[in-house]
Formats: structure tokens, C-alpha cells, sequence
């Protein structure tokens, strides 16, 4: 098996001053495309420890991409400590200084003398085109290693990786196939209780249960070799019984996309309004591009669950929409959910049980309820469901 690894470079990225999704993003493409990783490594704005690294894992890995670096700037420092390390100069690559100066030009922009260094790559490397931003990539074999060398700006990193390397690989090597990744959210549910009534089940030889816990969800992933995925499939109904009613979603969909997705077949449009999720719903509902028809925050106020339906069904006249989803009350008092649609109204109302998760968290687990009553719904199930820590002390209907 190919040995596939990465290498962050940036004291930004090494300190914690931010976070670094380029690695999470790519170890989870690289495991889609069957080169599951094997190390991550990060290292500051060190020339020293940049060349030190290089060397070490030119030894050591099959596959090596190195993120970051790559800029205008005395900090950005990969070109030069690849040069280093392989003992070859850096070269300034006529072709893609030509691009820059055409990059700027277009934006009525004269570039500025530090860009130049961008296009200065070690002696024998291969450019690797950037179509989004300035920095060239390249890449140079290194003892037993292929290293890819990317900029840091996400956007860039991505493209790069997806048209460019990606390609390289699969003309370099011989790939595995791709693995076998069967996944489902539940939502109310705990991860030991879950892990619990799956610990029993028979699995395939090569296959794993997997969890993962992001309050207020957790996925459950059957992983396994391709050759296994009818032995994967016979297995996973159970999977499915066993999340039962707290099951929200398969695959990477996401709620908000399904209920988008139902909206749409439905011919429905929605209203919110929202006090203790602070706009949670409408940004999820927006970003998945649901019917939304209007949608306002409110300071949250102690109020009863009928108050709050009667304002879900004034809200769905009002602003002409087929359903209006209310979230209202105070966490102090009671927080009440009213649903509000073409066959009637519905509400329920919660009290959190003990809790020590910060505010951030209570909003995002009630919003999370607020679309499962949405969902639940749209499928035509009963509202209301076991939701973990969260108590339902009241219901009502019109």
C-alpha cells in the first residue's frame, strides 16, 4: 500500500492561530480515492525544520503533500526549502511570471516586485497550475518521494489538488480501489448507547463500525474494502433498525438539504421566526437554498406554547407561506416549537435537562430539533421523538 502523507507548514498553522481544514479536507478526499493517509506532520516558518522534514520523509513516504509556503513574503519559505533539500537551485519559471503579470493586468492591477518570487520553483520540478489564485505549485521526486507543493489559500488548495494532482497520481501509480463508506446521522441518541446495541453485530471480515460524535449528532460509518460491499449492504438494514426513529439522514446529504430537497417535491414554501436559535435555521435553510419565504430573529422572552402557535399560524398568513416553523420561549422558562401548515398547527414545548455545554451549543441542538420536527413532518412521522437531553414537557395540536 502506497504510504500517503501531509506536511502543514505556517507558524499561523502550527500555533493554533488557525485552524487547518486543508488537512481535513484532504485526508478525507485522499480515503475517498482509495490513499487513505498515513501521517500529518506540521511545521512553522523554519527553514531548518522545513529542510530537516523533507529529507526525513523523502525516506519514508510514497506520497507527500506539502500545503502552505508558497507566498510573497520572507515567512513563505517551501520553494526554497525544497531547493535545499533536493541540492538544486531555485529558477524562475518565465512562463508562469508571464501569467502573474497577465493575472494582475486583467484586474487593472500593476504586480507588485515581491510576486516574482511565486514563480521561482527548485531546478527540475514540474509546475502545477493554480487556476484560482497566483502561487504555482510543483512537484519533484525526492529519494523514494513524490512531493506535491500547494499554496495554503484553501480555495487554491482544493482546485489543485482535484485537476492537478489527483491526475498526476493516477498517471504515477497504480491506485487501490476506492473503499466502501456506508453512513448515517442520528440525532438524540448517545454514542455509547448506540455503540451498545451495535457491539453484538456480525460484521465482515475487513469491515469496521465507526463513530462520530459532533454534538448534537453522531454518524455512524461502515467502512470496508470495495470487494466487501454486498456483505456491507446485507448488513446494514440492521444499522438502520438499531438507529430507528433517531435516524435524521443517510449519506452526506445533510438535514438541511433533505428538507430543502422535500420542500421542493412538495411545492412548499416556509416561514421562520426565530428567538433562542438566533438565526441557526434560516442560515442552514438558506445555505441548502430551501423555499425560504421570510425569516426574522427575535430577543427571546418567556412565553407560552400557545402564544407560540398562534403566532406560527399568524406568521404563515401573514407573510403568504405554505409552513411557518417558530422557535420561541426562553431557555430560563420553557422553549416552544410551533409548526404551523396546510393541515394544521403543532407545538411542543422543552425544557433542557442538566447540561454543562455552552450556550453556542444548546442554540445549535435546538435548532438541530427544530428541522427533525420539520422533517419529521414532511415524512409524514408524529412530531415529537426522544431527544437525548432535552425534555418534552408539553404538545399540543389545532
Amino acid at each position: 500500500m502506497l504510504k500517503v502523507e501531509m506536511l502543514s507548514t505556517g507558524d499561523e498553522v502550527l500555533y493554533g492561530q488557525i485552524i487547518d481544514t486543508n488537512a481535513a479536507w484532504l485526508a478525507d478526499y485522499f480515503f475517498n480515492q482509495g490513499l487513505p493517509m498515513s501521517r500529518r506532520n506540521t511545521v512553522g516558518d523554519s527553514l531548518a525544520d522545513l529542510v530537516s522534514v523533507l529529507k526525513e520523509r523523502s525516506f519514508e513516504a510514497d506520497i507527500l503533500i506539502v500545503n502552505g509556503g508558497l507566498g510573497p513574503t520572507s515567512d513563505d519559505l517551501s520553494a526554497l526549502a525544497a531547493a535545499t533539500a533536493a541540492g538544486v537551485a531555485l529558477v524562475e519559471h518565465e512562463e508562469w511570471l508571464a501569467h502573474m503579470e497577465q493575472f494582475f493586468a486583467e484586474r487593472g492591477r500593476v504586480m507588485a516586485p515581491s510576486n516574482r518570487k511565486q514563480a521561482q520553483i527548485p531546478a527540475g520540478s514540474e509546475i502545477i497550475d493554480n487556476p484560482v489564485g497566483t502561487a504555482c505549485g510543483f512537484a519533484l521526486k525526492l529519494n523514494r518521494c513524490v512531493m506535491y507543493f500547494t499554496p495554503g489559500v484553501p480555495s487554491e488548495f482544493k482546485a489543485m489538488v482535484d485537476q492537478q494532482i489527483m491526475p498526476s497520481l493516477r498517471e504515477r501509480f497504480t491506485l487501490p480501489e476506492p473503499p466502501v463508506c456506508l453512513r448515517l446521522t442520528t440525532f438524540g441518541r448517545s454514542e455509547s448507547e448506540l455503540a451498545q446495541s451495535l457491539d453484538p453485530l456480525v460484521l465482515p471480515e475487513g469491515v469496521v463500525m465507526g463513530y462520530r460524535s459532533s454534538m448534537p449528532i453522531i454518524e455512524l460509518k461502515l467502512t470496508g474494502p470495495a470487494s466487501q460491499r454486498a456483505a456491507m449492504e446485507a448488513v446494514w438494514p440492521e444499522v438502520r433498525r438499531v438507529a430507528g426513529e433517531s435516524l435524521i439522514f443517510e449519506g452526506t446529504e445533510g438535514l438541511a438539504a433533505q428538507i430543502s430537497r422535500r420542500l421542493t417535491e412538495k411545492n412548499l414554501t416556509i416561514t421562520l421566526s426565530e428567538q433562542f436559535t438566533g438565526g441557526l435555521l434560516a442560515l442552514q435553510l438558506s445555505r441548502a437554498q430551501a423555499a425560504l419565504q421570510a425569516s426574522e430573529v427575535l430577543p427571546a422572552q418567556a412565553d407560552t406554547l400557545n402564544a407560540a402557535l398562534e403566532y406560527s399560524i399568524e406568521q404563515r398568513l401573514h407573510k403568504q407561506a405554505d409552513i411557518a416553523l417558530v422557535v420561541a420561549g426562553a431557555e430560563a422558562q420553557q422553549i416552544n416549537f410551533a409548526l404551523a401548515t396546510p393541515h394544521g398547527a403543532y407545538g411542543l414545548g422543552v425544557k433542557f435537562g442538566v447540561s454543562r455545554h455552552a450556550l453556542s451549543t444548546r442554540q445549535e441542538v435546538c435548532a438541530m430539533m427544530a428541522l427533525n420536527i420539520l422533517r419529521r413532518w414532511l415524512n409524514g412521522q408524529p412530531l415529537e421523538s426522544d431527544h437525548g437531553w432535552i425534555n418534552v414537557v408539553e404538545s399540543v395540536s389545532r
